[in-house]
C-alpha cells in the first residue's frame, strides 16, 4: 500500500472515531447523563475505534468494514433524523457521520496490496 494513502486513509478513520467517541463522552458528562444511558453510547464510540484500528493490520477487511459503517450510518440517520431538522442540518449531518469512514475505507481499498511471500506470490507472511 502506498505509505502516503495508507496514513492519510488511518489519520481520517482514527480522528473520525475518536472525535465519535469524545463527543459522546464529553456530551454525556455536559448533560449529567446517568452511567446505564450514557453507556450505550459511549460503547458505540469504543466500537468506532475498534473498526478504525481493523484496517492498521487488515486493509482489506478494515476498509470494508468501514465502508459498510459509513453507509449503515448515512441510511440509519437520513431514517431517524430528529425530527423538524432543517433539511440543510440533516444534510450537513449525514456527511459529516458517513464520509469519512466512506472515505477511509475507500482509500484502503484502492491502494491495496496484497502481502507476497518470499517466492513473489501472493500469500500470507510469516
Amino acid at each position: 500500500m502506498n505509505i502516503g494513502k495508507s496514513l492519510t486513509a488511518r489519520v481520517i478513520a482514527l480522528s473520525w472515531a475518536g472525535f465519535w467517541t469524545v463527543f459522546f463522552v464529553a456530551e454525556s458528562l455536559a448533560w449529567h447523563t446517568p452511567f446505564r444511558l450514557a453507556f450505550p453510547w459511549i460503547t458505540g464510540g469504543l466500537l468506532l475505534v475498534f473498526l478504525a484500528l481493523i484496517p492498521l493490520r487488515l486493509e482489506r477487511t478494515g476498509g470494508l468494514l468501514l465502508i459498510v459503517t459509513g453507509l449503515t450510518g448515512m441510511v440509519a440517520y437520513t431514517i431517524w433524523s430528529p425530527p423538524g431538522l432543517p433539511v440543510a442540518s440533516r444534510v450537513l449531518a449525514t456527511i459529516v457521520f458517513s464520509a469519512p469512514p466512506v472515505l477511509a475505507g475507500s482509500l484502503f481499498l484502492m491502494h491495496f496490496e496484497p502481502r507476497r511471500t518470499i517466492s513473489g506470490t501472493p500469500g500470507f507472511r510469516r
